[in-house]
């Protein structure tokens, strides 16, 4: 994932934050930037902005350890959207979504959006609702239509520094705690999320299946 990261064009430093000393020693291996943080953050959100506050910096992009197979263009979109928009605080990313065993795994989060790609929501259920056939889809498809949009968001963040230590300083509210999604926050508070979609089909790994998964892709 760090050798990914430092592909990206349009970045000046990639560093590694973890609460793991194991982890440190293992990534001194290869490079200095790495930096042990507290033990008692509750989200990656919290982790990065104490980092942030020891970097000269304008612009963060937050790449979670488990995306080996990263786009370093995603990267580079997530903060060329951020450099266009001097208003728009956050960003990330969404990858439209072709297997209903995907749709229906509550691991896999869902991310509906305006037209423009502003974030209305994101969900470990089904969204948005297909009310017309709904039964047929989950029941007898194995593929989404190709009528049917459905997306999933990828872990990865792009925000201005300012914002990211804000939000880390934001109370978590109803939906946050009801979904167990951190970036439900920023929505309840306001702001918005600027969505990119991508063709990259993130592995993220949360189950020993996952990683085996990702352990096949890496060793082809």
């Amino acid at each position: 994932m760090y050798e990914q990261c430092l592909k990206a064009q349009n970045i000046d430093e990639v560093y590694i934050a973890t609460d793991s000393p194991e982890v440190v020693n293992s990534c001194q291996a290869y490079t200095q930037n790495v930096i042990l943080t507290d033990t008692k953050h509750e989200s990656g959100t919290d982790r990065i902005a104490e980092v942030v506050k020891q970097i000269d910096c304008d612009l963060v992009v937050n790449v979670q350890g488990d995306e080996l197979f990263i786009e370093p263009e995603l990267i580079e979109q997530l903060v060329n959207a951020l450099k266009k928009d001097s208003a728009l605080k956050m960003s990330s990313a969404m990858h439209r979504i072709e297997q209903v065993s995907d749709l229906k795994n509550p691991s896999v989060v869902k991310v509906t959006a305006t037209k423009n790609n502003a974030t209305l929501y994101f969900a470990h259920s089904i969204i948005p609702h297909h009310r017309d056939e709904w039964e047929s889809l989950l029941n007898y498809h194995t593929k989404v239509p190709a009528s049917l949009n459905f997306y999933r968001h990828l872990g990865i963040y792009g925000y201005s520094k300012d914002f990211l230590i804000a939000f880390s300083k934001m109370q978590p509210r109803y939906l946050e705690h009801l979904e167990k999604l951190e970036q439900l926050r920023v929505l309840e508070n306001g702001f918005a999320i600027q969505m990119i979609e991508t063709s990259y089909n993130s592995i993220g790994i949360d189950t020993q299946e996952d990683y085996e998964k990702a352990l096949r892709l890496f060793e082809c």
